[in-house]
């Protein structure tokens, strides 16, 4: 049996990892449907995602669908505070994903589910407002003696800043991470879901 010379072995192994093809044709057409979607986001009014996507062949619509799914879903975040609900950012969002479902025969189920969004948002920014609410007054008895007490060191009025106090500060970052959390896990199985809807294969779906 002939012995193969380190050169053979070596071009065998070049050869067995030239790339394929179809994988790097496959990521640049869901790359082009993620910057479609950005042109999208950035002018809503002038750019009509569904009938950018049907003027691409035929076999490639599913991949610029992904792509797009992938940079609208960045769209569907928590919001940081009441001031910035993101209400606009989930409305805009949810024109794109619907012009995603139409001829998928899922436009109402995705209507009905950014309608359960908006809602679900609102809740989080309620609760995280009880949240707030519900800290400073537990904390309020403690952080008066401590006035009270800088007061008699200093001889004026001193207020103090609950979001100034460590042990007030490891509290709320303890507990707004739990709500937030939880949050984001229900978050997270509705943009699956909205996926599934459309008909878009997620390899982080698991089980579900």
């Amino acid at each position: 049996m002939p012995i193969k010379s380190a050169l053979e072995i070596a071009m065998e192994r070049t050869t067995a990892l030239k790339p394929d093809s179809a994988a790097i044709k496959a990521n640049e057409r869901r790359r082009d449907g993620k910057r479609l979607a950005g042109e999208y986001l950035a002018n809503p009014d002038a750019v009509d995602l569904k009938a950018r996507i049907e003027g691409e062949p035929k076999e490639d619509r599913s991949l610029l669908r992904e792509g797009a799914y992938e940079t609208l879903a960045t769209r569907i975040q928590l919001p940081l505070s009441r001031d910035s609900d993101g209400g606009a950012d989930l409305a805009v969002a949810a024109k794109g994903f619907a012009a995603l479902a139409i001829g998928f025969g899922a436009e109402g189920k995705v209507e009905k589910l950014f309608q359960q969004l908006q809602a679900f948002m609102q809740r989080f920014i309620s609760d995280a407002d009880q949240l707030d609410q519900g800290l400073r007054r537990q904390f309020e008895p403690r952080l008066r003696q401590r006035e009270q007490e800088a007061a008699a060191r200093t001889g004026r009025a001193v207020r103090l800043d609950p979001m100034a106090d460590p042990e007030f500060v490891k509290v709320y970052q303890q507990q707004a991470g739990m709500l937030k959390s939880q949050y984001q896990g229900v978050l997270d199985k509705a943009k699956l879901d909205l996926a599934a809807l459309l008909g878009i294969e997620r390899e982080d779906r698991g089980t579900d």
